[in-house]
């Protein structure tokens, strides 16, 4: 029995003395839990909408009032005209836009008829449907209460409008969402542990022997892996428009570009964790925990970011799988240009230029 407490006891040591093993076995739950318990969640609130109100009487404020008092949504603009409602919507601005017509209290007092139009961004089709589900709830609340003790009810009707996706289809969403965490997986995993490699293979000796700078070497090891990602590019493309059915709305070049440049600062990425891992094994383990919950969670694809709280929206936009996820969905779905994504872009590219200036500083010369 004696023994048997020494082999507990010894366990017990090694694992205190493996602080990466003890971070799993403590620390590891704690940031699931955490994570999972705010961001896994199909609830939309705090959703950024517009109103076109072209009757400004008591009953449509009083409507409006009530929306925006909700926790569902924040009503940030009042539009003026239909030509703003688009235009809103390109610049990503909001999510729905309530319109009242003229007289819209007239019609429900002398007529005991209304509409009222909610035109939604469905390019995440989910996400449409939830919102235009919580304004139609809030609608019919405000009718009950007009309609109480009265023998002829007031009714108010919603018209639906479903903009980029009339017909919901859940691959406009998807398609977006899986080609960044295609592309970031795949890039940064197998790049993650080329430098491993030749460490564990002997051959790093050799390569830093060589009369190639830090910056070239890194260059050289990830032009390949850029190749694979230009043909996994185009295989998501062929996939997306002649399988999916998901059109390719704004420019294909535009488009293959965006996602190029998401592929080098995926590459970025693994580099940096190449360089300060021991081995494959490492390697494969940190870009696997480092990346894939952080695309799954807070590229936006799967659960609105806009819902969670405020330090988990501030932590995503250090994800760049955020960024690329939105430059896809506008140029790919809405049919955007260049000018729509420029901000993405430059964060993107920004990224990509500290990535490599960190790897390459990171980049060890001498092995020891």
């Amino acid at each position: 029995m004696n023994q048997f407490f020494i082999f507990v006891k010894k366990e017990w040591l090694h694992i205190w003395r493996d602080r990466q093993t003890l971070f799993i076995l403590i620390w590891m739950p704690i940031v699931q839990i955490i994570l999972y318990g705010f961001a896994l969640t199909n609830e939309v609130k705090n959703a950024e909408i517009a109103v076109f109100d072209q009757s400004n009487d008591v009953a449509a404020t009083t409507i409006i009032n009530e929306i925006n008092s909700s926790r569902y949504f924040n009503v940030i603009k009042n539009l003026h005209s239909y030509n703003e409602i688009g235009a809103t919507f390109r610049q990503g601005k909001i999510r729905l836009a309530v319109v009242f017509p003229p007289n819209f209290q007239d019609n429900l007092l002398q007529k005991n008829y209304a509409q009222i139009q909610l035109i939604a961004d469905a390019s995440d089709p989910n996400t449409a449907n939830t919102l235009t589900n919580y304004a139609t709830a809030i609608i019919h609340d405000y009718q009950q209460a007009l309609n109480q003790n009265r023998d002829l009810p007031y009714t108010i009707t919603t018209n639906l409008r479903m903009l980029y996706n009339p017909e919901l289809k859940s691959s406009y969403s998807f398609v977006p969402g899986v080609m960044a965490l295609v592309l970031m997986l795949v890039c940064a995993m197998m790049t993650s542990i080329a430098i491993v490699r030749e460490k564990e293979l002997g051959t790093m000796e050799v390569i830093l022997v060589s009369p190639l700078k830090p910056f070239r070497i890194i260059i050289a090891k990830t032009i390949p892996y850029l190749a694979v990602s230009i043909f996994n590019i185009a295989c998501i493309l062929l996939l997306s428009v002649y399988v999916l059915n998901v059109p390719i709305n704004g420019s294909l070049v535009l488009l293959v570009s965006e996602s190029i440049l998401f592929t080098i600062t995926a590459l970025a990425i693994g580099i940096l964790i190449s360089n300060g891992a021991k081995t494959q094994q490492s390697a494969m383990f940190t870009s696997l925990l480092s990346l894939f919950l952080p695309t799954l969670l807070f590229s936006g694809f799967l659960f609105p970011i806009e819902s969670m709280p405020w330090p988990l929206q501030v932590i995503s936009n250090i994800v760049p799988a955020k960024w690329y996820y939105i430059i896809v969905e506008s140029v790919m779905i809405k049919g955007l240009g260049f000018w729509a994504v420029w901000k993405e872009t430059l964060i993107l590219v920004v990224m990509t230029l500290v990535l490599l200036g960190i790897s390459i500083r990171n980049f060890k010369i001498r092995l020891a």
